[in-house]
C-alpha cells in the first residue's frame, strides 16, 4: 500500500515538473526565436570580445546582429489582421469516436496580411499549420482530425495566431478564439429497466425534492434541452409561447445514489478503472431515463445531474484520487442519507472485509449493490445479508447482471 502510494506521488510531481519545464520554455520562446537568442548572444558576445581585444571585425559583427534584432522587431511590430472560428463536429462523443475541428481564419481588413502560423492546442498536443498571405476579405480553412483515445474533458484551443520577421527571429502572438471543451464519454451498454430498490417505499413517502417524473405533480417549468419530450404541457406551452415540463414531488421509493471509487489502490491497473467508469455510466444513464432521481459521487465531486447528458459529462472528467475516501459510504450518505438504492462501483483490489464495513453505516431499508470491476474474470454474483457482491470481468456482463438483480 505505502509503495503505491510513493509511486503515484512520484508520478504525480514526475508530470508536475515536466509541466513547468515546458511552460518556462514557452515563456522564454514566446516573442523571442531559439534562433533570435543566439543572434543576441552572438552580438553581445562579439561586443564584449571587442572590448577585450580591440579587434573592429568583432565590433562589426556586433553591430549587424544588433541591426538584423531591430529590424525583426520593426517587422514583428502591429497585430496580425485576422479574424478566427472553430467549429467541431460535436461537443459529445465517445471513446474510439472521430472529432473533426473545422478552423476557419478571415482577413476582415482591406490590406493584405503576412504569411503566418497557427497553432491549435488540442488536449496537451498542438496542432500547428500554416497560413498563407491573405487578399482583403479572403479566408483559410483548415481541417482537423482525430479519434477519441481515451475518456476525458478534452480542451480544445485558443488558437493562436502567430507571425514574425522574414530572419525567423522575432515573433508575435495573439489568441482569436477562446478555449472550447470536448466531452469524451465513458463507453456504455444497454440495460434493462432497474426495479430493484423500488418496493421500499410503495407509498412515495414525499422528500421535497422536484424533480421531472414521480407520482406528485408538483408544477410547471420551461424547457431544457434534455428534458424528456413526455413530460411537455402542450396546453401551458401553447399560452406561454414556450415548451413548459410537468414537474413532480420525488419520492424516495425512486431515489438513488451512485458512488464509484476513485482510488487507485482499489483497482490493479488503469484499463479495469476504466471498466468501473463503464459500470457506473451505464447505470447513471438507465436510472435516469427512467427518471429516476439520482445523485451521483466520485471522489470529492458530488452532483446531481437532470439528465443523462449531464452525467455522462460529469464522468468524462473522473480522475484516479489517491486520497479518496475508502469508506465510500461515509461520503454518500453526507450527500444521500435517505436514498432507497445505493450502488457502489469498486475495483477487485477492495477487499470483502472493507465492503461489509462500508455497508454497515447505511439505512437498514435501504437496498445496496456493490459492483466490483475485475477485468477477465468470470461475472458472478453473491448475496449478504445486507448487500448484494457482482462481480463484472467485462462490460457486456452489466446488462445481464443487473437483469438477474432486478
Amino acid at each position: 500500500m505505502r509503495h503505491s502510494h510513493t509511486v503515484q506521488r512520484r508520478r504525480t510531481i514526475h508530470r508536475s515538473l515536466r509541466r513547468l519545464k515546458h511552460r518556462i520554455k514557452r515563456l522564454a520562446t514566446s516573442y523571442v526565436s531559439p534562433l533570435g537568442w543566439a543572434v543576441a548572444a552572438l552580438a553581445v558576445a562579439s561586443l564584449v570580445a571587442f572590448v577585450l581585444l580591440g579587434w573592429h571585425e568583432l565590433l562589426a559583427m556586433a553591430v549587424v546582429f544588433a541591426v538584423m534584432l531591430a529590424a525583426a522587431v520593426m517587422l514583428s511590430l502591429g497585430t496580425p489582421s485576422f479574424q478566427a472560428t472553430i467549429d467541431v463536429s460535436s461537443r459529445r462523443v465517445t471513446v474510439s469516436d472521430t472529432v473533426k475541428v473545422d478552423v476557419c481564419v478571415d482577413n476582415p481588413s482591406r490590406t493584405p496580411t503576412t504569411s503566418a502560423r497557427g497553432d491549435l492546442p488540442i488536449g496537451d498536443n498542438h496542432e500547428r499549420f500554416a497560413i498563407p498571405m491573405l487578399a482583403a476579405g479572403q479566408s483559410r480553412q483548415t481541417t482537423v482530425e482525430f479519434t477519441a483515445v481515451s475518456r476525458a474533458v478534452l480542451p480544445i484551443g485558443p488558437l493562436s495566431i502567430r507571425k514574425g520577421d522574414p530572419f525567423g527571429l522575432i515573433r508575435h502572438e495573439k489568441k482569436l478564439v477562446d478555449q472550447i471543451n470536448v466531452f469524451i464519454h465513458p463507453q456504455t451498454v444497454l440495460l434493462s429497466t432497474l426495479n430493484a430498490g423500488i418496493p421500499r417505499d410503495l407509498e412515495g413517502q414525499p422528500s421535497g425534492e422536484i424533480v421531472d417524473d414521480d407520482l406528485d405533480f408538483y408544477g410547471l417549468r420551461e424547457y431544457e434541452p434534455g428534458d424528456d419530450v413526455r413530460n411537455v404541457h402542450w396546453l401551458s406551452s401553447a399560452k406561454t409561447g414556450s415548451l413548459m415540463i410537468r414537474q413532480y414531488e420525488a419520492t424516495r421509493r425512486t431515489d438513488t445514489a451512485l458512488t464509484i471509487s476513485v482510488n487507485p489502490d482499489d483497482y490493479i491497473d488503469s484499463q479495469e478503472f476504466e471498466l468501473a467508469v463503464s459500470v457506473h455510466a451505464s447505470i447513471g444513464v438507465q436510472c435516469l431515463q427512467q427518471n429516476r432521481p439520482v445523485t451521483a459521487h466520485a471522489g470529492s465531486t458530488h452532483a446531481i445531474p437532470r439528465n443523462a447528458t449531464e452525467f455522462l459529462d460529469g464522468c468524462s472528467g473522473i480522475d484516479p484520487d489517491i486520497d479518496d475516501n475508502p469508506n465510500l459510504a461515509q461520503t454518500t450518505l453526507e450527500h444521500a442519507p435517505d436514498a432507497s438504492f445505493y450502488f457502489f462501483t469498486v475495483g477487485r483490489l477492495k477487499t470483502i472485509d472493507d465492503i461489509k464495513h462500508m455497508v454497515l453505516a447505511l439505512p437498514r431499508s435501504a437496498t445496496c449493490v456493490v459492483l466490483q470491476a475485475a477485468t477477465g474474470q468470470p461475472r458472478a454474483i453473491k448475496r449478504y445479508s445486507d448487500f448484494t457482491l457482482a462481480t463484472v470481468g467485462d462490460l457486456n456482463d452489466l446488462p445481464m447482471i443487473m437483469g438477474v438483480l432486478a
